[in-house]
């Protein structure tokens, strides 16, 4: 009986103790606080583990102390299909058909924060029902050549504008417990030799355009990973390079993140080790085990990183910091206090995906008003081209998706005519991907398709059409917007200028739509009426086209990069430095990227210029005004303008601020863009657009301070409807 006693009250002591929540797992204790507590908790050997793969797209968690392994999924246009542990097959999951969102040059083209917001939200909701903690995205390169086979992927040549959207992009993802991994930082401009290439920048061109989208997805954004890039930068893979990583993004810009390589981008141990790496992945990225099964414990950050730290070669000062980050983002994810389960393949996901890519259509040309169309008056339709009826979610290399559904420009218009009107389509083209099937797409013997047979029944069917609809550009095949290789021309691949030529011959009424990441060269732009950009649309493409060509949704899309004429009028081209010599390439042209090279060479006009996008109505700008003469250091200065609609159908106009330093001890821009907005305005309606900027608009970098300056001066605001189309100037000075 006294021993029983003796028992019971020994195992009452110890239940206040046992009933103890760890700090780590305390969701209501600060997150650095559960952070020293996981790592001083976790072996040397736990800790390299959470440093590099354990399989494709996962990394280690601690199981012994229940902290949760790391999903990582591609992005950012959707949430990729699963594949096998370690092989890049599919898994062949039954539930894994997402919802593929617009290619973020629509998104771009836009130049609207709030479908940057939404399509965060839309995309983070999917990635969290499918229990990814990390998505591979957003991508914010700049736009310096239309060859890049990535350009797709990102936000366009003006890095004011990327960073304005890259913004809400990242706040709407990490809402969802998901963290955004921005990409690919930095310099990663051509998929020529993009494993190796050592990029030759100033540090002018470096800091006013490389780099401030990153800077924005950090600073403001609060991103919580960010992805190196493949390319080399004074002379180290930018996966783990001291002056990127240590110096610019934690030192400076305060980046308590992870770094995360891209996959394969890492060459050495201990220039992983120590200069700002801190989550290894890829596929047998030391080259020592190419096939091999399961070979992560091989990977630099793997054994022979615990090696160097048993031999005493290295200490785990650097190990904690890496294991702090990692830790981090788990309990800002996977182990966060509050976390939604987020939604899948959903309808609404859908519709928000149809909206962003409607805001993002852009109205390039609409010479006798041939748009919008009405099938009151068009009964025969004729829809040509390859692109009309060919998947586009699939292939592009990371951005490749298995999609719940795709609707193609094809189905899009029938549907939207349905009985109305007589819809015909003709092949016209093909790739060499559809030459190896029939048209209905069922498996054929292998043969050639002749294009000249194509092109002539084409044409044929043009001549009785009340209208063609000509659906072409580039697609997702290897050499034209995909990842791995860049395009070998400016041109349209496939001999589609000869077939757009012909159709315009045999049918005045010709409109051509243009499914692209990239700019193309258009030596018929003088023959066909109209053309529209529709990008890459997602799931909802083939509806949120037929909605703008039949005029349900006033166009509203503007460039986000500039469309040279020819390749040479494109300064990376102009100048010769690209694709480089395979060891390195010099961007030469330093910050005069896009429209800065148009607006300083003055001589070649661009085909379409850098925010340029026409609407089914029109708008008149007022006077712009300023609220001073004169602008002091600490101070701000606001123009307001009206706008009024003067047409007869509701749109939206994207009202566009550069600013013009007009006397400068360095070279800079004629002009850059710092502010836009986008007014929504029905007939008739007139608002009033405020902008207000500061000192730090008016700065660039001087590079022999190593400073952002602002220089005492005068200034423009010049206010337009595109980077050409100027409407209104403002003089004011800067005084110190």
């Amino acid at each position: 009986m006294k021993l029983k006693s003796i028992v019971l009250g020994l195992s009452l002591i110890a239940l206040p103790a046992l009933a103890q929540t760890p700090v780590y797992l305390d969701v209501n204790k600060p997150i650095e606080e559960r952070v020293e507590d996981a790592l001083s908790r976790m072996t040397v050997q736990e800790k390299v583990a959470m440093t590099h793969a354990q399989s494709k797209f996962s990394s280690a968690g601690v199981p012994r102390l229940g902290i949760p392994e790391n999903w990582m999924s591609d992005g950012p246009h959707g949430i990729r299909a699963e594949v096998l542990w370690d092989e890049w097959y599919g898994a062949n999951w039954t539930n894994d058909s997402c919802i593929a969102f617009p290619a973020l040059t629509a998104l771009a083209a836009t130049w609207n924060p709030d479908m940057s917001a939404l399509y965060g939200k839309s995309i983070g909701e999917e990635a969290r029902y499918r229990n990814k903690n990390v998505l591979l995205g957003p991508g914010v390169n700049i736009y310096r050549t239309p060859l890049n086979g990535r350009n797709f992927e990102y936000m366009g040549e003006d890095p004011y504008l990327a960073s304005v959207l890259v913004v809400p992009y990242i706040r709407e993802v990490q809402k969802n417990g998901v963290a955004a991994c921005v990409k690919h930082y930095a310099l990663n401009n051509q998929e020529i030799h993009r494993g190796y290439i050592n990029v030759k920048v100033d540090d002018r061109a470096l800091y006013e355009i490389y780099l401030p989208a990153f800077k924005a997805a950090v600073q403001q954004g609060g991103a919580w990973a960010i992805m190196g890039a493949y390319n080399q930068y004074k002379g180290e893979h930018c996966c783990h390079n001291q002056y990127l990583l240590n110096d610019i993004l934690k030192r400076d810009w305060g980046f308590d993140g992870v770094v995360v390589s891209d996959w394969g981008g890492v060459h050495d141990t201990k220039q992983s080790i120590f200069n700002g790496l801190d989550m290894e992945f890829g596929s047998w990225t030391n080259g020592l085990n190419w096939g091999a099964s399961n070979a992560y414990d091989n990977y630099y950050l793997a054994m022979p990183y615990l090696q160097l730290i048993r031999e005493g070669a290295v200490g785990t000062g650097e190990l904690d910091d890496k294991v702090r980050r990692i830790l981090r983002l788990v309990f800002r994810t996977n182990m966060a206090k509050e976390r939604h389960f987020g939604s899948f393949g959903t309808e609404a996901h859908a519709l928000a995906g149809r909206k962003i890519a409607q805001e993002g259509i852009v109205l390039l040309q609409n010479n006798r008003n041939l748009l919008p169309l009405d099938t009151r008056q068009t009964k025969r339709i004729l829809v040509v081209g390859e692109n009309a009826v060919k998947r586009m979610t699939i292939g592009g290399g990371s951005s490749s998706l298995k999609v719940k559904y795709e609707v193609s420009p094809l189905e899009g218009i029938r549907a939207r005519v349905g009985s109305s009107a007589e819809v015909i389509y003709a092949l016209g083209y093909a790739s060499p991907a559809v030459a190896e099937q029939d048209v209905k797409g069922a498996k054929a013997e292998q043969k050639e398709i002749d294009p000249v047979a194509l092109r002539n029944q084409a044409v044929e069917a043009a001549r009785e059409a009340d209208v063609v609809l000509f659906i072409g550009g580039l697609n997702k095949n290897d050499g034209q917007d995909s990842e791995g290789n860049d395009r070998a021309s400016l041109s349209l691949p496939y001999e589609q200028d000869a077939l757009i030529a012909q159709l315009a011959a045999a049918n005045p009424n010709t409109a051509v739509v243009i499914l692209s990441g990239n700019a193309v060269a258009m030596p018929w732009v003088r023959e066909v009426p109209a053309i529209v950009e529709a990008w890459y649309s997602g799931t909802e493409a083939g509806h949120a086209l037929a909605s703008i060509l039949f005029g349900d949704v006033n166009p509203s899309g503007k460039l986000p990069f500039t469309f040279p004429a020819r390749l040479e009028d494109n300064s990376a081209h102009a100048l010769g430095e690209y694709p480089g010599d395979s060891i390195n390439v010099s961007y030469n042209e330093s910050i005069f990227v896009g429209y800065r090279w148009a607006d300083k060479q003055k001589k070649a006009r661009p085909l379409f210029p850098f925010g340029h996008g026409l609407s089914y109505t029109t708008f008149a700008y007022g006077k712009p005004i300023a609220d001073k003469k004169t602008l002091l250091p600490g101070e701000t200065i606001t123009f307001t303008l009206p706008v009024k609609n003067t047409g007869t159908r509701e749109g939206q106009e994207i009202v566009q601020l550069y600013i013009s330093d007009k006397k400068s001890s360095l070279p800079r821009p004629v002009k850059e863009l710092k502010g836009f907005s986008k007014v929504h305005l029905a007939p008739g309606q007139e608002k009033t657009v405020t902008f207000t900027i500061d000192k730090e608009a008016l700065s660039f970098f001087d590079d022999t301070k190593h400073e952002w300056v602002a220089e005492p001066g005068k200034f423009e605001a010049l206010i337009g409807a595109s980077a050409t189309d100027i409407k209104g100037v403002v003089s004011f000075e800067l005084k110190e």
